[in-house]
């Protein structure tokens, strides 16, 4: 029997230097099995080579130059770059790993041209939970699905629905409803703090019938999401309740993990989970 062929590397590029993409890179710089670091991007080029403490460093390169040098390219950079990132790599046939999903619901054509290309879209879990089971139910018939996000008011500061509705959140002494309506509506308004509701979308009844509720509370201090799911399979209930990033209070710490272990799970031989 011939030896076994040693698997070979899966070279990952990180869009984004800040409290997603400094995590990602140093854990693949400490070693994942079966993938390696070879560049990052950031806003400011200079500052990301003067901070990266990394035992093996990687060239700081622009946004669309990272999937030429790469297998996986992981979006952590800002929403309004997105396209900046993911429409390169789809075009040269990688695999996108974003962490902005609510994007790819305001380019959902970047779908269409993966299947031409042969590039693979992985959403990760993010800071939700139970994508296994939403997806396992849309195999059925789901019914409905609600979900209800509270925040610390600083993690809805300078989201896009406050500013255009005037809505002010200074000196709040009780919790208050900011949004109701569609995941895809909400995506667009709050593009940097509820890309779980566009994940949650995506993997059950889609954005325009997945329902939302954002609310504003200083009476909590994690990062909360309850989802309700109604289906022919089964009917559940889903509580999340996410430590902020001490960097950026809109996003959670397991963020970063979830897409460590979405990273982990390209080359595993065993990997759990749909």
């Amino acid at each position: 029997m011939p030896p076994a062929q040693e698997p070979s590397e899966l070279r990952v590029a990180v869009a984004g230097f800040g409290a997603i993409g400094g995590v990602l890179a140093a854990r693949l710089d400490q070693g994942i099995a079966g993938l390696r670091l070879v560049a990052v991007s950031a806003r400011d080029p200079d500052k990301a080579r003067q901070r990266m403490a990394l035992a093996r460093p990687v060239p700081v390169l622009p946004l669309a130059e990272l999937c030429a040098n790469a297998d996986v390219v992981v979006e952590c950079a800002p929403a309004a770059v997105f396209r900046e990132v993911a429409a390169p790599t789809i075009e040269a046939g990688r695999i996108l790993m974003p962490a902005s999903v609510g994007q790819l619901l305001e380019h959902d054509d970047l779908v269409d041209l993966a299947a031409r290309t042969g590039a693979r879209i992985i959403v990760p879990t993010g800071a939700l939970l139970g994508l296994d089971a939403v997806r396992a139910a849309a195999e059925g018939t789901i019914h409905s699905v609600t979900m209800v996000t509270r925040k610390p008011p600083r993690g809805l500061a300078g989201a896009p629905y406050l500013e255009q509705h005037g809505i002010t959140l200074d000196g709040l002494g009780e919790p208050r409803k900011v949004f109701e309506g569609s995941a895809r509506e909400g995506a667009r308004g709050f593009p940097a703090n509820v890309n779980v509701a566009a994940a949650l979308s995506l993997a059950g009844i889609g954005a325009d019938r997945t329902r939302l509720e954002i609310w504003a509370d200083p009476t909590v201090t994690r990062n909360t999401h309850h989802i309700v799911v109604e289906a022919d399979s089964a009917s559940f209930q889903m509580t999340i309740e996410n430590v902020p990033s001490e960097d950026n209070p809109r996003t959670g710490r397991i963020t970063a993990l979830s897409m460590i272990a979405a990273l982990r799970s390209l080359t595993a031989t065993l990997k759990v989970g749909t």
